[in-house]
Order: C-alpha cells, then structure tokens, then sequence
C-alpha cells in the first residue's frame, strides 16, 4: 500500500538531538473510519490514493498503519501561554515525517489526536470529531484565502468516545505543514541553556527555511528580521478578511510563517475592534485589534532566544535585537496600509488615505456593519446587502471614496478589479460552521463538502455564493473552545 501512495520521505528534524523530540508511534484506535480526504492536497503532494480502499486509507489516517519510511516522533517546546511560560511539546500530535514531493518541496505529515505522549500533561491525547472538522474547514478556506496556512489531508474517526464536558467522538486529524516548528521550540531549548542545541536548532531552521541565510554573517539577526517580514505579512492578511486566532501564545507562532493550530478561531461578522471568540481569553488579549501588538511580543520572546547567537557581548545583542524589534510598529502599519488601500481600490499614496481608511471603520463600529460584506458593497452596490448602507454619512464617505480612487490615472474598473483580489466573497461564517458541524456529528456530510466546494473560490461569484454570505445574531454570544 504505501508503494503505491507514493511516500517519499526524508526525516531531518528526526535525526537531531533528542532533546527536540521523544520517539513514539502513535496509539492504536478502535475502529478507524475515514470520514473526509483532500484530494486536491494529495495531488499537490504527489500522492496517489485513488487506487488505495477506504479500510486502508482508514488505518493509514489514524496511525494503525504506519507509512514505509516514516519515523515517528513528538515534538518538544515551550510557550508563553497568555503571557504565562510553560514548558510543552507535542501532548496529543505525532509527527510521521517529512514528505518530499517530485519538485523537491517538503512537508511535515503530522497526525493530530494520535494519543498519549510524555508531554501530555494530564491530557489524554486524542481529539473529537467536531473540533478536527473545523480545522479542517478553516485551514482550507484560509489556503484558499491566498493566505499562508497548515493545510488538513484528511479526518479520520477512531471508533471510541473521549470526555470534554460530555462524550464526543474521537477524530484523528492529518496535518500538512512546511514545519512544526515553532518559536516556543526555540524558547524550550534556549531554557536548557546549552548553546551547541540552539545553534544546531538556527542552523537547521536556517537550512530548512531560510536558505538565502546560509552565508549569512548573523545568521540569527538576519533571521529575526525576515521572520518579522513574514509574520507581519501574516498578520496584516488575517486582519485583511477580519480572522481571529484566539490563542496566540508564542507555541502556536510558526518559524514558517504559516498560520497553525485553528482552536477557538473564528472570522468576525459585525466590525467591532476588540472582537474576541475565545472561550478561555477572558481578557481578550488575543482580540482582534490586539494581534499586531501580540505578534511584535511573540518576536521579542523570539529575539530573546537568539541573544546568544547575536553576539558575544550580552549588552550589544541586547541593543541590536531591540532595534530591529522596534522598527515593527513602522512596517507593520506601512503594510497594513497598502493592503487597506487594495480592499478599496486604491492606487499609490496619498496623505488622505489613513483618514480615509480609519473613517471608514470607524462608521462600520458605530453602525455595527457587517466587515466583509461591508466591503462586497463597496464593490458592487447593487448586492443586496442590506439598508445600512443608505445612511448618509457611509454615502458622503463613498463619494470620497470614488474621487480618491481617480487620482494617479486611476479608473472605477481598475479599482473593482484590484478590490476583486484583496475581498472575499464568503468567509466560512461562524454559524455555517456550526451548522455543517451539526450535520456531521448526525453522519451527514453533504453540507461539509458544499461549504467545502464553496471556500475552494472565496473571491468569485459562484451560483451558491449568496446562501453563504447571510448573517446570524451577533458576534457577543458566540464562543469557540480550544477543543482539546
């Protein structure tokens, strides 16, 4: 079987030091039973299970069965959880290995909910079924988005209960990523103070992701600085289509770039800044407005790791890594910026921009408008998007709007076409996922693939689109759990 799938793997992270992993296999399930598979994502991965029976495929995604040439570890690291550092690692994921596709790209293939592990705490290490799904759902749809993101291949069952606050059904998750590692890996091996491991670890991070920095003459200054490039870049997209992480705990920030572990994440409907969803973020630190501010405090958690490698003399790293961390604020709103002039259309840069922008938000707060259908208006008036937007000040405020976006020999359709690229269409609204949930946890998956089929093409108007972009009640009821 795993011949004809094709694996091709080439596990690196494996053959470091074991203090950035524990060997172990996954745990045995029940009964496996293959409920969803990404068949697109296989074929990205060169990976052919066509031919392969659903048993098979069954065991495969739950880790009865073991690919040829994995080698199964968990991953140790640290995190500061709601600003609190804790010691972790992998309590209820297990890393097959590294996948090497026919174009030389490498993913890690990771199976999440896979059991028990030494860095399990008082977990039990498995997931349910509603929570796999959901990533599944969101990771997709932001990939879709044209957002850096993990990606899900395939959500398995395993045939036996697991206790949260009542019974629920045990689901393995198979995760695709570029890596698994985080800037809480570093942050775990920069505590045992032992400098040949943080230096094999930037190597390996370098070598993997970074490879431009190979000849570097500070390889950790100059990766301090192109992972602030890629977070903000990160950032700026989720605060483009109004995502939401709810726990950006410095665990769950990829050395990649890419958006990990989707638990009580959401996307906001009505605009409110200070939007929180998470059940557990009771004083909403990681709220919308607030992830920016949290990304530059992960990357100075970062920067404190990499003190050693910066410079000998403590007090000149020190200044060294605080001068690239402060230059945040400045690309970060710079950014912000240009992606905030494409979602309306607008060409170059002009001094009225930010006010424009910010007048704009700040009537959709007051006016409780909807943030990605605010922005579908805006493109095409003539969308039934309700009455609010006959109030006089958001039609004083478009016709500012359409003067702007002919300056620099710009033109309406031009402005269509750019806002066409940077606005979705359908975001997976918190209530359709509930609903498709719902359904599947009654074995009805027909509403799972049709949303699914709809998030393939987020920014194009598809025959279904509309069903999709309707309201339900209000952001401040609406509460997501972590799901472990």
């Amino acid at each position: 079987m795993e011949n004809n799938i094709n694996w091709n793997f080439d596990n690196s992270y494996s053959r470091l030091s074991n203090a950035f992993k524990e060997h172990i296999k996954p745990v045995a399930v029940k009964s496996p039973e293959l409920v969803i598979i990404n068949e697109s994502l296989a074929k990205e991965l060169d990976l052919n299970l066509t031919k392969i029976n659903k048993d098979k495929l069954s065991s495969l995604f739950t880790g009865n069965t073991l690919p040829e040439g994995s080698n199964t570890i968990a991953q140790a690291y640290a995190g500061h959880q709601f600003g609190h550092f804790t010691m972790l690692g992998d309590g209820r994921a297990i890393l097959i290995g590294e996948h090497i596709t026919s174009s030389n790209k490498r993913y890690d293939i990771q199976l999440k909910g896979s059991g028990k592990t030494s860095f399990s705490r008082n977990g039990d290490g498995r997931a349910a079924l509603g929570p796999m799904l959901r990533e599944y759902i969101v990771s997709e749809a932001m990939h879709n988005l044209n957002i850096p993101s993990t990606r899900s291949l395939a959500v398995a069952k395993t045939g036996e209960k697991i206790m949260r606050d009542t019974l629920l059904e045990g689901a393995i998750l198979t995760r695709v990523a570029l890596s698994h590692i985080r800037v809480g890996t570093f942050q775990y091996i920069a505590a045992r103070d032992k400098k040949d491991e943080l230096e094999m670890l930037l190597n390996y991070v370098i070598n993997r992701h970074y490879p431009k920095l190979v000849n570097s003459k500070n390889k950790a200054m100059d990766l301090l600085i192109d992972l602030m490039n890629k977070q903000i870049d990160l950032v700026v997209n989720w605060m483009r289509v109004g995502f939401i992480h709810g726990v950006m705990n410095t665990d769950n920030m990829s050395i990649s770039g890419e958006t990990i572990d989707y638990g009580p994440c959401a996307f906001m409907d009505t605009y409110d800044p200070k939007t929180v969803f998470s059940s557990i973020d009771h004083m909403g630190r990681y709220a919308y407005c607030n992830q920016p501010i949290i990304t530059k405090w992960n990357l100075s958690r970062f920067a404190e790791c990499l003190i050693p490698m910066i410079d000998k003399n403590q007090k000149k790293a020190i200044e060294m890594a605080t001068e690239i961390i402060n230059t945040f604020e400045k690309k970060y709103e710079e950014k912000w910026l240009e992606m905030m002039r494409k979602k309306l259309g607008l060409i170059g840069n002009h001094s009225i921009d930010k006010t424009l922008i910010l007048d704009l938000l700040t009537w959709m707060h007051q006016n409780k408008a909807d943030y990605t259908n605010t922005f579908c208006h805006i493109m095409d008036p003539l969308s039934n998007n309700g009455t609010i937007y006959e109030d006089m000040d958001f039609v004083d405020w478009k016709k500012r709007l359409n003067i702007r976006q002919l300056k620099d020999n710009n033109s309406y359709k031009n402005s269509i076409e750019l806002m066409k690229t940077y606005n979705p269409l359908v975001i997976p609204r918190n209530h359709k996922v509930e609903e498709v949930l719902e359904f599947a946890d009654r074995k009805d998956f027909k509403p799972l693939i049709r949303f699914l089929n709809i998030l393939k093409k987020p920014y194009i108007k598809q025959e279904d689109t509309s069903d999709f972009q309707s309201l339900s009640g209000s952001n401040e009821n609406y509460k997501t759990f972590c799901g472990t």
